[in-house]
């Protein structure tokens, strides 16, 4: 499951080279920033799943607590 964010790295490059993005939104529709030019998009979750490569990197709400 994403969460806020999140960093994700799509198939297909962004116009302007980039193919990480940030997640800014969750919900009915997953909103993303490209960490390059800070375009946003809305992708439904299918859309995403079908376009996603791999999570690069979690939110820290996401990561285990050290102990």
């Amino acid at each position: 499951m994403l969460a806020l964010g999140d960093v994700v790295q799509l198939r297909k490059p962004h116009p302007c080279g980039e193919d990480r993005w940030e997640v800014v939104r969750t919900g009915a529709d997953i909103g993303l920033r490209c960490l390059r030019c800070g375009r946003r998009i809305l992708l439904t979750p299918s859309q995403l799943d079908r376009r996603l490569r791999q999570v690069l990197s979690r939110s820290p709400e996401e990561r285990e607590p050290s102990r």
